[in-house]
C-alpha cells in the first residue's frame, strides 16, 4: 500500500505513514518483550489506535480551523517552514508524539487476568 501511496502523494505524507509503521513495530516488541498476553496486546493495540486517530482527526480540525481564520483575514500566505521553526525544535516535538503514541497505549494494558477486549476479525 505505502508504494501504491507514494505515487500520488508527497514525500512528506508517504514518509508520515513510514513513521507511524515504525512506531506500531516499537510497540509489537515492547509488548512482546514486557511478556503481555493476548488480551494485554489488544488493549494496547486499541488504546494505540484510538490515540493516532485522535491526533489525525485533531490535525484536520486545526488545519480546518487555520484555513477558515486565514480566508477571513484575508491572509493567503503560507505557514512557516520547518527551517523557519528550526529543525531541533520540530524533530523534538516529533520525538514527543513518538514517545505519546508507544507509551500511552502500554499504560492501558491491564492486568493479566482482565478480560480481553472484542477484536474485529480480519
Amino acid at each position: 500500500m505505502l508504494v501504491a501511496v507514494g505515487m500520488y502523494l508527497p514525500f512528506e505524507t508517504t514518509f508520515a505513514i513510514f513513521v507511524g509503521g515504525m512506531v506500531k513495530a516499537l510497540q509489537d516488541f515492547i509488548v512482546k518483550r514486557r511478556g503481555y498476553n493476548e488480551a494485554q496486546a489488544r488493549r494496547v493495540e486499541n488504546a494505540g489506535i484510538l490515540c493516532a486517530s485522535g491526533l489525525i482527526a485533531g490535525e484536520a480540525l486545526t488545519g480546518l480551523v487555520v484555513a477558515g481564520v486565514k480566508f477571513v483575514r484575508g491572509e493567503f500566505y503560507s505557514l512557516p517552514t520547518v527551517a523557519q521553526l528550526g529543525i531541533a525544535g520540530s524533530a523534538l516535538f516529533m520525538l514527543a508524539i513518538i514517545g505519546y503514541l508507544i507509551f500511552r497505549p502500554l499504560k492501558d494494558a491491564g492486568r493479566p487476568e482482565d478480560e480481553a477486549p472484542p477484536s474485529v476479525p480480519v
